[in-house]
């Protein structure tokens, strides 16, 4: 696969990856370009021992825990799991919801959370968490019971 059909092909995915971090559509925006020049610089070391997309989106979700590091900055937080769409505002508004509702779990949950709202395999993501495929199907379930929760209690204030 070519670099530029790659970029096409998961950028909007990592840009969702990122904003589940850091929930700012310019940090994440910066976070993709970030992951991309790195996927850039090391393409020649990928071994084929996962799926192209299971390394780039480890080297998102690095990037993404060593900038939140790196700044005192941490997401603000509210989200929705089942969206309602009534027009275009409603939605960026409940999708910002559902992004600050992402930003107050904690990082491991973020990343799960983001991967599996991608349709990612669970196998990829337990490869890409290392978190065993059983105890990832757990997981997953009780961090929606958290966000519908979570998002719930935000759309009534």
């Amino acid at each position: 696969m070519e670099f530029e059909e790659m970029y096409k092909q998961y950028s909007p995915k990592i840009f969702r990856l990122c904003m589940g971090y850091v929930n700012d559509r310019d940090w994440a925006k910066d976070l993709v370009q970030e992951t991309f020049i790195q996927v850039w610089k090391n393409l020649h070391t990928f071994r084929n021992e996962s799926a192209i997309s299971t390394w780039i989106f480890r080297i998102a979700s690095n990037n993404c825990l060593r900038q939140i590091e790196r700044s005192s900055k941490m997401p603000k937080a509210a989200l929705p799991i089942q969206l309602e769409y009534k027009n275009d505002s409603a939605i960026e508004e409940q999708l910002s919801l559902l992004y600050k509702c992402i930003a107050t779990l904690n990082e491991t949950e973020r990343l799960i959370i983001s991967l599996a709202l991608e349709d990612l395999p669970q196998k990829e993501i337990a490869d890409i968490t290392g978190i065993a495929e059983g105890n990832l199907r757990v997981k997953i379930h009780r961090i929606k019971q958290t966000l519908t929760k979570r998002f719930n209690e935000y759309a009534k204030l």
